[in-house]
């Protein structure tokens, strides 16, 4: 008689971190997979990438985006900062600075899932009123071993009652953004389907309007009264992809954040000169600057 299979015998199981950690309403775009402590402020997040993803890797299937790094290094800072800081589940955080550079060589898709562990430090960790008010992150992307990205991140913690007043009384149900102009071709920005451009022309090369479209599945997870950063980002990446036609991809982001982007108002994504293959992109909004990127390019 066949003795039933023991639960050491089995392989192992693996499942999402629960979604609400990492503030995405879709379990399909929860990417961590667990975690641990290793030291005072020292913290390792296991990680696992889909061999396919709409906005995340290439069209065909070859090759992991680097902006699927900082989504998953913004999750492991956001699901650290609950899980063990403590901080309650309706704060929200504020990004301030994010920095990523990738290394191209290790963000090929291979014929599993990809399963890297992430090492984080958290430092400059400041508390107001026995509540995380804020921190600053570093992050290594480890795949088999091998150094795939590093990103270092600031960010603030609010609670509600303080979020209500920076955001002036701004909800996603009480503010209405903007009809959505005309995308650029795809093909221009290095996209498959004109759902996912986010620039639109203007008349002027270097100036492009962003395209937000609240209905965007990933971009807008959950309903938001703000521009979400992935979505900056995104703009930056694909202004690059327009500076830099030849060959050159983006790998690296330096980003800054300085306010937030209405939903409401017209927004501007402005493409200037870099130094050699960078490329500075910068966001404005009225008369003040919103975020600033450098955007570094390599050939793929």
């Amino acid at each position: 008689m066949t003795r039933p299979r023991q639960l050491a015998d089995a392989p192992t199981l693996t499942a999402t971190v629960p979604r609400q950690l990492v503030h995405r309403a879709a379990v399909a775009e929860t990417l961590l997979t667990g975690w641990r402590r290793t030291g005072a402020d020292r913290f390792a997040v296991r990680v696992q990438w889909p061999r396919a993803h709409g906005l995340h890797v290439s069209p065909d299937w070859s090759a992991y985006d680097p902006l699927l790094v900082v989504e998953t290094v913004r999750q492991a800072g956001t699901l650290l900062a609950h899980a063990e800081y403590e901080v309650p589940l309706d704060h929200q955080f504020v990004l301030q600075e994010f920095h990523v550079d990738t290394v191209t060589e290790q963000l090929a898709v291979g014929p599993l899932p990809a399963e890297p562990e992430i090492t984080l430090v958290f430092t400059d960790v400041r508390h107001r009123g026995g509540r995380l008010a804020g921190a600053r992150y570093t992050a290594h992307v480890l795949r088999d071993g091998e150094r795939a990205a590093s990103a270092d991140v600031a960010f603030t913690s609010v609670g509600p009652s303080v979020y209500r007043r920076l955001r002036g009384g701004r909800s996603p149900g009480t503010v209405t953004a903007l009809p959505v102009p005309p995308g650029l071709p795809p093909a221009a920005v290095d996209r498959a389907l004109p759902t996912d451009v986010v620039l639109a022309a203007t008349g002027d090369p270097d100036r492009r309007r962003l395209r937000v479209d609240t209905a965007h599945p990933v971009f807008f997870d959950h309903p938001l009264d703000h521009v979400p950063g992935m979505l900056l980002l995104e703009a930056a990446r694909q202004a690059a992809r327009l500076r830099r036609p030849d060959g050159q991809v983006p790998v690296a982001y330096h980003a800054l954040f300085h306010r937030y982007a209405e939903l409401d108002e017209p927004i501007w994504i402005d493409i200037k000169g870099g130094h050699g293959t960078d490329v500075q992109v910068v966001g404005t909004q009225g008369e003040s600057t919103f975020f600033e990127c450098l955007v570094g390019t390599a050939v793929r």
